[in-house]
């Protein structure tokens, strides 16, 4: 029999879960907050706490935060109703800490509790920290990215994340929101995978009849996302004449569904992501500048996993913790394993990273306790990177040094006192190239 501790505001919800508890043999006590929670696990043991994600007063997270500190160690299975923020969860899958997402069945509380009748793993103590429940990194480039979360956090400012692909955009406004403590939750939508004629539905909402296919109505993310966090995922895909209608809600805070006449007041952050760079923002006709200044009140440019190499053994232990909390194995790196991953370049990131190791974790032999790394890591998109960066016989010099511009402006995000400085020529003898290659000028 265990001691279950159920926290959640939910009324319907946790009467159904008490009986189900109930019925499989276990002790439940109910809280319906942070603080009634909190008083609960003062003065009583338990062996399981089933946490809803978003409480009246505060973030499940914030409860976690509370048994660390008091060392207490109950299992916890956080539970939500929204699945866009299962990847940030997922990040928090410790030895003691899982997940589930709403509806739930009585076979998903049942497998939830049986939890306890394994054998528990040794907690690694050298297991990095997670900032923000989801992040992995002490360099200095993440020390100064969480200092910007916690700071922005504290306003209701929109926020524009820049990074190159992989670096993990979505991990970082999942923080963003969790930092908030907003009970509402966060909504996410990928803008480059909405075809021209959705976009206005899918962040708007529309009416019964207001085209084909509409047989119901449906709110749009910027309703459903409440007083919460709204992600926009590759803003910057989204077509320059479908941007005004998204300027007018960001700035009157107020939104028409398709097919609709009453105006409906909206109240959330909006965070937004792009890869392309400042220079390709500014050059590119990607995106409005009066939408640009609207979206991109705190932009935020996360690093790239060759800015912070130092955390490249961090985030495989993290990773490889995860694979085996969730496959029941014990496999542990060496010294020389996590210099090799160190050391290997990483063109995709955060992402790439957590493929290669998923992918050893699974060709590694069961019987043993050490991951077998592949002799090497390069990906087709990396060789097709590199293949067409290099030099060909027959290229020219103005051609060759014209790319190398590019590719400077580019790291620098088009600062061009910096690319200079990178290049060892003058600003003004850039300038002069600029001009000279047309393609560049201002």
């Amino acid at each position: 029999m265990l001691q279950v501790l159920l926290v959640d505001d939910d009324a319907e919800f946790t009467e159904v879960a008490c009986q189900i508890i109930e019925f499989l043999g276990h002790d439940v006590y109910v809280a319906s907050t942070l603080k009634e929670a909190e008083e609960w696990l003062t003065n009583q043991q338990f062996d399981h706490v089933l946490l809803d994600f978003m409480l009246p007063d505060g973030s499940g997270l914030h409860l976690i935060d509370f048994l660390k500190k008091n060392q207490l160690s109950p299992y916890v299975t956080l539970i939500t109703g929204h699945p866009s923020v299962k990847g940030m969860l997922a990040g928090l899958c410790g030895p003691k800490v899982n997940y589930i997402v709403k509806p739930l069945q009585r076979e998903d509380i049942e497998a939830t509790l049986n939890r306890n009748t394994k054998k528990p793993k040794k907690i690694n103590s050298k297991m990095p920290t997670l900032h923000f429940g989801c992040l992995v990194g002490e360099s200095k480039p993440m020390q100064e990215l969480y200092t910007m979360i916690e700071r922005v956090a504290k306003t209701s400012a929109n926020v524009m994340l820049m990074g190159e692909s992989g670096v993990g955009k979505e991990v970082v406004a999942n923080a963003i929101h969790a930092s908030t403590g907003a009970t509402d939750p966060i909504i996410a939508t990928n803008c480059g995978a909405l075809s021209k004629e959705l976009i206005s539905s899918e962040l708007f909402g529309h009416e019964k009849g207001a085209f084909t296919g509409a047989v119901a109505r449906k709110e749009g993310v910027f309703v459903r996302a409440g007083n919460g966090t709204l992600f926009l995922d590759e803003i910057t895909e989204m077509p320059l004449d479908m941007q005004p209608n998204l300027l007018r809600a960001l700035e009157n805070k107020r939104v028409i569904p398709v097919g609709g006449t009453q105006e409906i007041e909206v109240n959330c952050r909006v965070v937004s992501a792009t890869n392309r760079t400042m220079a390709e923002l500014a050059e590119g006709k990607v995106i409005r500048e009066d939408v640009y200044y609207r979206l991109a009140v705190f932009p935020i440019s996360i690093p790239s996993l060759s800015e912070r190499k130092e955390d490249i053994p961090l985030l495989a232990e993290v990773f490889l913790q995860q694979l085996n909390n969730e496959n029941d194995a014990e496999f542990v790196w060496t010294t020389a394993q996590l210099e090799t991953l160190k050391n290997t370049p990483w063109p995709g990131n955060v992402r790439e990273l957590r493929h290669a190791i998923h992918r050893a974790f699974i060709m590694s032999e069961p019987a043993t306790k050490t991951i077998q790394l592949p002799s090497s890591f390069i990906s087709p998109f990396a060789a097709a990177t590199n293949q067409s960066s290099a030099v060909s016989a027959g290229q020219t010099i103005e051609g060759l040094e014209k790319e190398l511009i590019r590719v400077t402006l580019d790291k620098v995000d088009g600062n061009k006192t910096q690319a200079a400085e990178m290049l060892g020529i003058s600003t003004k003898t850039l300038y002069n190239r600029l001009h000279a290659y047309g393609d560049f000028t201002d």
